[in-house]
């Protein structure tokens, strides 16, 4: 199957999944491609910068974002998706299914119990940037990243996680922006952390 043919079913997957266990809001269906999928996808720009990880954790990954459209255009890349709450877990679980993808693993678990550490680690809408780093930097190994999916006030949150980052030998080395493709102009950034 192509990218487009995986999308396109990837998406009814996904809305049917929404109707059970709403993983995101009704209004935000529509936008789905535009907000999330894309959104999701902007981890490409990270890429293309600096690494293609082997391995990635997706921390709180809720509804499958970023993990399972990354999953989808990167199968070379093995994916961990978590989250602690069972039935966006299962949607997740459901989805991989439905697409076959074998490079995605959905675990149902606290971030704090995983043992396993990984080349990247990303995390989208979970936390202000002090706290998800509290969690993310612990499974990051020597060397590799961590980024953060950001929308507006990133500079206050730079300057209040300072101190966590400290603790884990960690330092921001890039700010990378985007725009969403929607009509209101709405500007994101991946924060990228190098644990050293």
């Amino acid at each position: 199957m192509e990218n487009k043919e995986i999308f396109d079913k990837y998406t009814k997957l996904f809305i049917q999944e929404n109707h059970k266990v709403n993983l995101i809001s009704k209004n935000d269906e529509k936008l789905l491609w535009e907000k999330h999928i894309c959104d999701s996808l902007a981890l490409g720009l990270f890429f293309d910068k600096y690494t293609y990880p082997e391995t990635l954790l997706d921390i709180g990954t809720g509804g499958g974002f970023p993990a399972i459209p990354v999953s989808i255009k990167y199968p070379n890349i093995k994916i961990c998706a978590i989250d602690s709450i069972a039935k966006k877990i299962r949607a997740v679980e459901t989805i991989k299914n439905g697409l076959n993808l074998q490079n995605l693993t959905p675990v149902c678990e606290r971030v704090e119990k995983l043992e396993q550490k990984f080349d990247c680690v990303t995390s989208r809408a979970v936390a202000s940037l002090d706290k998800i780093c509290e969690y993310a930097l612990p499974k990051v190994k020597k060397g590799g990243y961590f980024v953060a999916f950001k929308s507006k006030k990133i500079n206050e949150e730079i300057k209040t996680a300072q101190k966590i980052l400290e603790k884990y030998n960690a330092k921001i080395v890039d700010t990378i922006d985007y725009e969403l493709p929607t009509e209101e102009k709405i500007e994101r950034y991946l924060i990228v952390i190098k644990v050293v």
